[in-house]
């Protein structure tokens, strides 16, 4: 923790937190009845509550009993996807996409984006995440929703080689006039879909896109073990390696879920001159019978690896707090080994790991002054969550998203003692129930796209 505060008044201070935080290694830690002070939407002091007790503020938190976390990160979503949660079950992922979801999405007007992304922030906001990576369509609308909710968020427009050039230069348009919108709270990337529906040619099209204007690239590959074998069988080179053909490893690219990458895909990964991350969404995977993302293999390549729910249309909720208990399990299941992943590394991916991964690791994803104030504190006094022997294991395995009573981004409050500030969940749930029939209506015989992979 820092020194005593320097005067002046604040404008929030939180006291009497345990608050979470990281040693000059980046290594997961607890300080005790600790105090937070914020200015300007920044953390200025992270110290004692005792320090702190009379510094000026125009709003004080009391948080005793409560552990307080940087704003958790889902690196990898479709927000406006809740609005089709359960649409498709039990069912494999040929089915899911093409007798199910791209029937459905070719139905999507921008108003259902709209509500679904709505929904989704509320969700968002209530399980303590402060910022979103989102791979959509209809993005303006979702950047709308951002600033007026309040959340923090890395948008893409979505694009399939199928739509010719214009997708790939509405995706281009999109992330040049909404970069730092909702005062700075939004960033942007391009966002071809996948190697499989977004051909070699737009793939290096985009890399250089990506060079030209200093963009990340946000996209699905390697998937699940099945796409890369079906990739060898037919190009000779797993996904890994198309994208590291087409320029999109010498670039910034968050890769979704990865949980077909191969040790033999390590070379390519290693050589990559760009910054790669791979945000993984374990529930899913579990769902549709895929492997998992090889988290110990892209340790071992220093590639962080945030984490994720996908949509709601496979995931069935936006809680990060299960990606993050199912990845220490998953981790210790995949590797036969108990001692992978620890409860702070689990804590290590939440934050951290998942800052870096949505390419803002030196604003977000720690409690230290210079970082933007995006902060949750959590309830530790329920029943399940007592006696705390190991309070990292106490928030990775018996913390719920529930427990999250207050959230903050920039420091501004978005949910205080889990009343919600910045968006009307009956509003959008009654319009958005007037609209599905609509929506979710398959009989058209359209689709999006095939999946083909």
């Amino acid at each position: 923790m820092t020194a005593p505060v320097a005067p002046g008044p604040a404008d929030l201070v939180i006291s009497g937190c345990t608050a979470l935080v990281h040693d000059a290694a980046g290594h997961v830690g607890f300080a005790e009845d600790a105090a937070i002070v914020v200015r300007d939407g920044a953390i200025a002091e992270v110290t004692t509550a005792a320090a702190a007790r009379d510094l000026p503020a125009a709003e004080r938190l009391d948080a005793r009993g409560q552990a307080a976390l940087p704003g958790l990160i889902n690196c990898h979503t479709h927000a406006p996807m809740v609005a089709l949660r359960g649409i498709a079950e039990d069912v494999p992922v040929e089915e899911w996409f093409n007798d199910h979801v791209w029937p459905i999405e070719s139905n999507l007007a921008a108003r259902d984006v709209e509500l679904g992304a709505r929904l989704a922030c509320a969700e968002l906001i209530r399980g303590g995440v402060t910022t979103f990576a989102d791979h959509y369509f209809a993005m303006d609308t979702v950047a709308d929703v951002v600033a007026e909710t309040g959340l923090r968020a890395l948008l893409g427009q979505a694009y399939f080689s199928s739509q010719g050039p214009a997708g790939r230069a509405e995706s281009l348009d999109f992330a040049l006039r909404r970069a730092g919108d909702a005062d700075g709270r939004v960033t942007t990337c391009l966002a071809p879909h996948a190697p499989y529906t977004v051909d070699d040619a737009d793939l290096a099209a985009t890399a250089e896109l990506a060079r030209e204007h200093g963009l990340p690239v946000h996209l699905h590959a390697a998937e699940s073990r099945a796409q890369t074998e079906r990739s060898l069988a037919r190009h000779g080179v797993t996904p890994i390696g198309v994208l590291r053909r087409a320029g999109l490893l010498d670039v910034d690219v968050l890769i979704a879920h990865g949980t077909g990458i191969l040790e033999s895909d390590a070379a390519a990964l290693r050589a990559a001159t760009g910054r790669v991350a791979v945000a993984s969404a374990p529930r899913g995977y579990l769902k549709f019978a895929w492997d998992t993302t090889p988290v110990r293999l892209l340790a071992d390549l220093g590639i962080p690896v945030g984490l994720a729910t996908d949509g709601a249309a496979s995931n069935n909720s936006l809680d990060v707090w299960e990606s993050m208990a199912l990845t220490a399990l998953v981790q210790k299941s995949a590797t036969g080994d108990p001692r992978w992943l620890t409860s702070r590394q689990a804590l290590h991916h939440a934050t951290l790991q998942s800052a870096r991964a949505v390419g803002l690791g030196e604003r977000i994803g720690s409690l230290a002054p210079g970082r933007r104030a995006d902060i949750v504190l959590v309830d530790l006094t329920g029943p399940h969550t007592q006696p705390v022997h190991d309070l990292a294991a106490t928030l990775v395995h018996s913390a719920r998203s529930g427990d999250v009573r207050t959230t903050i981004v920039d420091g501004r409050v978005l949910m205080r003692d889990r009343e919600l500030l910045t968006v009307d969940v009956p509003a959008v749930i009654r319009e958005l129930a007037e609209r599905l029939p609509a929506l979710v209506a398959r009989g058209h015989g359209r689709r999006i796209q095939e999946y083909d992979a």
